[in-house]
């Protein structure tokens, strides 16, 4: 047992007391000790007798609001613990404690204020403060706040989260991008500014705005990989072959840019080099970025590329080499046999597409394939075994189920059948009919 100065006390954890007689001592910590059995009633009334002693100690307020807390009498919390604050400003436990009643009250208003008081002395509360301004959608502020976090701390899913919530929410919401604006001012290295008001505004559809800051952005961080994200996609907007294909190779070297967003800007890029062949040059040199990529088929996409082109023998080349990876899709294996069949590749449509059946057994289109090559072939007899197969796995598919009738019809004449050969095109026909 030992006395200190009220004014010291006040400075230290919230368990520590003033005693300044024995009446006060023995009042305070008879509170204590019926908080402790949660006898909390009698606690107040021994806290009671301690502000009759000494009417302006923070630390006997601090404590009354605690137990009228567990007692969930909020109201007596609250003023308890303002008390306390007024009596002593700079003492964070008593701000962090009321903040808890007007956090467990959902009175986030006040809250809010609360926390921007405690900040100064304990910046981990500035995550709380990020979600407060949310519940009172103050997105503006939560938004900057969000950013100057990101950059200090690291990113959170929960930061994320909100970011979603704000963009769903504030499209038309001219403060939040002039709250943005300010901050780019006063904080012109900060690169979550500038990416949240390009949202804000593309979201606005305000485009030409969106570049502006994509260009400031790009001057005030040269290094910025984010900035050429955004300028990558105003090029293909506007045509700007040249002035994509520099935007793409920036973000494609650096490593900030998640391979997701990457494999966008590429099949971006590839779907304009199929407009503009002049740019075919630079797609090859984005293309090797992805060469041994597991997780994007860039054969696919490029075989698919020349397909559509008619550049058989470049699909083709290719298409194999994402077959050769156990490509397991089937728009890209058909891409490869239409390729093979394009170029009268026939032995090669019906190796690949016997291995495929064997993968894949339910799967009708490569034995539509595989018949179709036999024929071409002249093995009659094994194109009509694979193509009746195949047809037994047809469910809901007229037009597919039509060609392999009127295929099984002319294999069918080829063999000889003449009756066969009707009854298939009857059936086609009759298909057809009905279609």
């Amino acid at each position: 047992m030992f006395f200190i100065s009220t004014a010291l006390l006040a400075q230290t954890q919230p368990e520590d007391v003033a005693l300044v007689s024995d009446d006060f001592q023995e009042s305070y910590y008879e509170s204590l000790m019926q908080k402790g059995m949660e006898n909390y009633d009698k606690a107040i009334v021994s806290l009671e007798k301690c502000l009759k002693i000494q009417p302006e100690n923070p630390v006997v307020y601090h404590e009354l609001g605690k137990n009228y807390f567990f007692q969930k009498d909020y109201p007596n919390a609250e003023k308890a613990y303002i008390k306390a604050t007024q009596l002593d400003s700079k003492n964070k436990w008593y701000l962090i404690d009321l903040y808890e009643v007007y956090y467990e009250t959902k009175n986030y208003n006040e809250a809010l204020l609360v926390v921007q008081k405690i900040v100064p002395f304990d910046k981990k509360y500035k995550e709380d403060l990020v979600s407060l301004y949310m519940y009172t959608q103050q997105f503006d502020k939560a938004l900057v706040l969000m950013n100057e976090l990101d950059e200090t701390v690291g990113k959170t899913e929960l930061r994320d989260n909100y970011r979603l919530e704000i963009n769903s929410q504030t499209k038309n919401n001219v403060s939040n991008k002039g709250e943005l604006e300010k901050a780019i001012e006063n904080s012109p290295k900060n690169e979550e500014n500038y990416i949240s008001l390009i949202y804000l505004y593309t979201d606005n559809n305000q485009e030409d705005k969106a570049f502006q800051v994509a260009q400031k952005l790009e001057k005030n961080i040269p290094e910025s990989e984010w900035a050429q994200v955004f300028l990558f996609k105003y090029h293909i907007n506007e045509n700007d072959g040249n002035g994509a294909a520099k935007s793409i190779e920036r973000v494609f070297n650096g490593s900030k840019i998640d391979k997701k967003i990457k494999y966008r800007m590429y099949n971006e890029f590839l779907i304009f080099a199929l407009k503009n062949p002049a740019f075919e040059s630079q797609l090859n040199k984005v293309t090797a970025y992805f060469e041994n990529d597991p997780e994007f088929d860039v054969h696919k996409e490029i075989g698919k590329f020349y397909y559509k082109k008619k550049s058989w023998d470049l699909a083709v080349k290719n298409l194999e080499k994402s077959f050769k990876n156990k490509n397991t899709d089937l728009e890209t294996n058909i891409f490869l046999l239409a390729s093979y069949e394009e170029t009268n590749n026939y032995e090669g449509i019906v190796k690949v597409a016997s291995e495929l059946i064997d993968t894949f057994p339910n799967q009708p289109e490569y034995y539509f394939f595989a018949g179709k090559a036999a024929s071409q072939l002249k093995n009659f007899k094994k194109a009509n075994e694979i193509l009746e197969t195949g047809l037994d796995f047809v469910v809901e598919n007229k037009e597919l189920e039509i060609d392999f009738l009127n295929l099984l019809a002319e294999v069918s004449t080829a063999l000889g059948n003449a009756k066969k050969s009707s009854e298939y095109l009857a059936k086609a026909n009759n298909l057809k009919s009905k279609k």
